[in-house]
């Protein structure tokens, strides 16, 4: 065992038998499994978190196919390198026909012309790729990339699946930490495990700390719960500030509040805000929401988005949080509606496709005599001088253009009132 190697990668499995978690992936009639299994190699794609197994199941399909293994680092390599390994390949698969496997950990660090390079290659048979990526393939990996590899998606590992990690690394003498005797409390266990947030390489870097901080108790080194505890602080949690697990949750805090759930709402706000988001992102997010889903049924819920914002700039962090908390609940709680969203968009998509059309002469303005002479303005009715305040039957949109109806107030909140407003007018009234 080489002590100066970290507990992680001691203890990478050595076989399927010891591989953890991804279940629905390595069930016996899966392609995964016959993959690992010995069948024939193809160009995949790995895409999880961290910790979920990417690395170790190519690794393992590498050796079950006899082939060579070469792993890169996207962060870490350029051009040269892939060209290398291709140098390589080429010169193994002419003496011995052996295969090679290039596996290149963070594929999506690649940009469009680095991914260009080893195409070629993948397509004659030189190299068969493994990719892993922590990020959504299909908006960072080139499309000829896609079309020529398998997709198979990983999970972070389940508690108690991290809960058998550490147990196993705790006794295995070998590679692990078995020789130290150490004893573990149940809740220690729990705590790692959770703390690890479906990461198994963090479960055991957490473990490796956890021992280093262990204290005697009844005469044998243990990792109490105090321990543990100690060895987790400061957290962790999945979120990338520009990847998808970002989107994924700005989505689910919008659709939250749409949805008129304020519990859940505040739920996704706090996650993002705990993987250390900007507040002002989901702040002006709320801003949207105001407009978009509640609308005219509470018109006071842009005003106390927008105030949210101002109180989050003048106080910062973590007092403005709270008012960004506020103005989430009310709009989740708050009447919906979509109906100028909507409407906007009708009109702005006649708008485009009408062309130039002339604005009608009785609603222009005429400051000139000349266009005055020229009718502008002319038939145009003061809606302040008519009976009720509104001037009954006046044409507002071009002569080329029928009259149309994008704004349609839903039966909620103040659109309510606003929509009886507008069935009196359209029917002729005041």
């Amino acid at each position: 065992m080489d002590p100066y190697r970290p507990l992680a990668d001691r203890m990478r499995p050595r076989s399927l038998e010891e591989f953890v978690g991804q279940a629905e992936l390595l069930a016996p009639d899966k392609p995964l499994r016959r993959l690992v299994g010995g069948a024939t190699l193809h160009s995949l794609l790995l895409w999880g978190p961290p910790g979920s197994g990417k690395t170790t199941l190519a690794r393992l399909i590498a050796r079950s196919a006899k082939a060579e293994f070469h792993a890169l680092s996207a962060v870490m390599v350029g051009i040269k390198d892939i060209r290398e390994v291709v140098e390589l390949a080429r010169a193994r698969r002419t003496a011995a026909g052996t295969p090679t496997v290039l596996f290149l950990d963070e594929v999506h660090r690649f940009n469009r012309t680095q991914q260009d390079t080893f195409l070629p290659y993948v397509e004659d048979g030189t190299l068969v790729f493994i990719g892993a990526t922590t990020e959504n393939p299909s908006f960072e990996v080139n499309g000829a990339l896609l079309s020529r590899a398998r997709i198979y998606v990983l999970k972070g590992l389940a508690a108690a699946d991290l809960e058998g990690v550490i147990e196993r690394a705790l006794a295995d003498s070998e590679r692990g930490l078995g020789r130290l005797g150490l004893d573990l409390e149940p809740g220690a266990l729990e705590l790692l495990a959770r703390a690890a947030d479906g990461d198994a390489r963090r479960a055991l870097n957490l473990l490796e700390v956890a021992a280093d901080l262990a204290v005697p108790v009844g005469g044998r080194p243990t990792i109490t719960e105090a321990v543990a505890r100690d060895a987790a602080a400061g957290g962790h949690r999945r979120f990338d500030k520009r990847g998808e697990q970002f989107y994924d949750q700005i989505s689910a805090l919008h659709k939250s509040v749409r949805g008129g759930d304020p519990d859940a709402a505040l739920y996704w706000l706090c996650r993002m805000l705990n993987g250390g988001c900007d507040p002002l992102y989901p702040a002006r997010r709320v801003l949207r929401m105001a407009s978009e889903d509640v609308g005219l049924a509470d018109p006071r819920a842009l005003t106390m988005a927008l105030e949210a914002v101002q109180v989050y700039e003048r106080l910062g962090s973590p007092e403005g949080e709270l008012a960004i908390a506020q103005a989430v609940v009310y709009l989740a709680v708050a009447p919906k509606s979509n109906a100028v969203y909507t409407a906007f968009g009708a009109a702005r998509a006649d708008a485009e496709a009408g062309g130039t059309l002339e604005v009608p002469l009785a609603i222009r303005n005429a400051p000139t005599r000349m266009m005055r002479e020229q009718g502008y303005g002319e038939g145009y009715r003061y809606d302040h001088d008519e009976p009720g305040g509104h001037a009954a039957g006046q044409r507002y949109f071009p002569e080329q253009m029928q009259a149309r109806t994008y704004y349609d107030p839903v039966p909620r909140g103040l659109e309510i009132k606003i929509r009886e407003a507008l069935a009196r007018r359209r029917a002729g009234g005041g």
